[in-house]
């Protein structure tokens, strides 16, 4: 049985190798074929940095560019669809610098209220929408770095890398932004 089973697995990771292999060779059947599998979820992390359609489309458009020209570089120590969200997420940030002037730069930060205690029956009480709503109009600072964190999977040290800031820094950006996404919830509540 797990002979099978490894079989089943064996053949999903031919498949993606194969596609890999055509890509090196300038493949656009095999090129076009990757971008199929992996151009939803793409698009939805580009656009939940950048939050404009058109930014998150070019954000990952340009990714999808830039990882056909660097195929090569692939190792496979990680899955293409790991390998291909790194090239995405930092596509995403760049187009946000350049759209919005972001900045990660640590600035003391006068409206940040004091550390807002996590009540966990409180935090499950709100809505996915209301949720996704406070997080869609947090300054970008704070949204990008919980993002990141909390829907993409990338921890301290992979964000600090990404956004080019110190491990401590990525971590009180991450408390600030849970704080401000709080408060932010329970203003809406209180609506």
């Amino acid at each position: 049985m797990s002979l099978d089973k490894k079989e089943h697995n064996s053949s999903k990771w031919d498949f993606d190798d194969h596609l890999i292999r055509g890509c090196r060779m300038n493949d656009r059947k095999a090129q076009l074929e990757l971008y199929k599998k992996y151009y939803k979820a793409m698009y939805n992390t580009a656009y939940r940095i950048v939050r404009k359609q058109a930014g998150a489309e070019d954000a990952m458009q340009e990714a999808f560019l830039d990882a056909f020209q660097k195929i090569d570089t692939y190792r496979g120590d990680a899955t293409f669809g790991a390998w291909l969200k790194k090239i995405v997420v930092n596509k995403a940030i760049n187009y946000a610098r350049l759209e919005n002037k972001l900045s990660f730069v640590d600035i003391e930060e006068q409206d940040i209220p004091e550390p807002v205690k996590e009540d966990p029956v409180e935090t499950l009480s709100f809505k996915i929408d209301s949720i996704r709503e406070a997080i869609e109009n947090l300054p970008d600072r704070y949204r990008i770095i919980l993002s990141l964190y909390l829907l993409e999977g990338y921890d301290h040290e992979e964000i600090s890398g990404i956004l080019d800031l110190s491990y401590n820094a990525t971590r009180t950006k991450y408390s600030r932004a849970k704080q401000k996404l709080l408060l932010s919830l329970r203003n809406m509540s209180n609506v």
